[in-house]
């Protein structure tokens, strides 16, 4: 296996520097989207697992089938919103289809009629994830709950659909591109060769967008600041509110408001690469067999949302919406139902998914987004102080309930 991996990451690298060989220096985002996303050598392309224990990273699926439930208890009353018929759930990179199973699990169990009234589509660009997710959802696939969806459908807006179009952790991996301030104007990075070995240049912009981007928000870098755009993440949002008739958009990924994000002291940027659990900044080794991310700017998914024609619904830490959801009461449940060591290793889940500060609880943000409808409340969105909390044996105190 690591001497697969080895000629993988060297014949990825070969076609990066004779890329660069025949066509000079190119934009960061495109040397990411070959080192992810290259069809035969690429991290998403590749065999082996990437997400979980085995793999270089945790999604917020994999700590706990709960934070499916949860979603699915949200969408049940987006369901009821759109008045309780038909309603199609279009999940935009399943990965490994942990979380479509977990919310299918518990709308048969604890909807029914919201369960017999959905179809849950998949779309997914990874070879390995779609053969997974085949194997996992086969008993679905058999009731005809679920199907998979060609991604042209999407890209192209050959179809349209009314329900929720959904994603976890998937606008995080989208190409970016890197920018720095310097001498008092942007310049971006790009990625050249010296003597075979992969370094980075800087030059004028690639594309105009990268300049209006940061003024339209009233963002200016400092000197010597490095920041990412990603480009991609606007394009996918302008798609998505071509694709959804009526309904809404639930987005949960990591990441900040502009202001936050491209702050002063974020001075190097917020890129990172994942490697079997280990995190690094630099993107030139392990080619085709790391994962590079960047934090999520949901400022530009809001304000490209409502050109698009997606109205804000809501902006909130995954703790809180996973609280106002109920996930404690659920855990109350659990916990009381299970043994000493179940019970310990159920607590120990629940503070990854909600704790603030060590966990995902904070910096994993839940945007909703709505077309078609006025103003919907929705239960994920409620303010903490209205909620109950009926946790003495999980030994959990209660954050504070303040805006993000």
């Amino acid at each position: 296996m690591e001497k697969e991996k080895g000629n993988r990451e060297g014949e990825l690298r070969r076609l990066i520097l004779s890329q660069i060989e025949k066509k000079g220096s190119i934009p960061f985002s495109q040397f990411m989207e070959g080192c992810l996303y290259h069809p035969q050598y690429g991290y998403y392309q590749s065999e082996g697992s990437r997400i979980g224990k085995d793999g270089d990273y945790y999604t917020s699926a994999c700590v706990h089938p709960l934070f499916g439930g949860m979603i699915a208890k949200q969408l049940s009353q987006m369901a009821e919103i759109l008045g309780g018929g038909n309603f199609d759930i279009v999940e935009i990179g399943g990965g490994r289809g942990f979380l479509c199973k977990d919310i299918l699990d518990w709308a048969k169990q604890r909807a029914p009629h919201f369960f017999n009234g959905l179809k849950y589509y998949l779309l997914e660009t990874s070879h390995p994830f779609l053969k997974e997710q085949r194997e996992r959802l086969r008993p679905y696939e058999e009731e005809g709950k679920i199907g998979w969806m060609d991604p042209e459908t999407f890209e192209k807006g050959k179809g349209r659909i009314t329900g929720c179009i959904l994603s976890n952790e998937l606008v995080d991996a989208f190409p970016f591109h890197q920018v720095v301030f310097d001498s008092g104007k942007l310049k971006e990075i790009y990625v050249t060769q010296h003597k075979g070995q992969l370094k980075e240049v800087m030059d004028e912009p690639s594309d105009s967008r990268l300049v209006s981007y940061f003024e339209s928000m009233g963002i200016t870098l400092q000197e010597g600041q490095r920041a990412e755009v990603n480009l991609r993440a606007l394009d996918w949002m302008e798609k998505v509110g071509r694709f959804l008739e009526k309904g809404f958009v639930l987005t949960i990924d990591y990441g900040y408001l502009a202001g936050e994000l491209y702050a002063p002291h974020r001075r190097h940027g917020t890129s990172l690469c994942y490697y079997r659990h280990q995190t690094s900044d630099n993107p030139y080794e392990h080619l085709g067999e790391q994962d590079i991310t960047s934090h999520v700017n949901f400022t530009g998914l809001i304000k490209k949302g409502e050109e698009a024609g997606l109205r804000f619904t809501g902006l909130v830490s995954q703790y809180r919406f996973l609280i106002a959801l109920g996930i404690l009461q659920e855990m109350e449940f659990l916990n009381q139902e299970a043994s000493e060591l179940d019970g310990l290793k159920l607590r120990l889940s629940l503070m990854h998914l909600i704790e603030p500060e060590a966990g995902m609880g904070e910096i994993f943000k839940v945007l909703i987004q709505h077309k078609g409808i006025s103003e919907p409340l929705l239960d994920g969105l409620r303010d903490l102080n209205s909620i109950p909390w009926p946790t003495p044996s999980l030994n959990i105190s209660p954050p504070l309930a303040g805006g993000d």
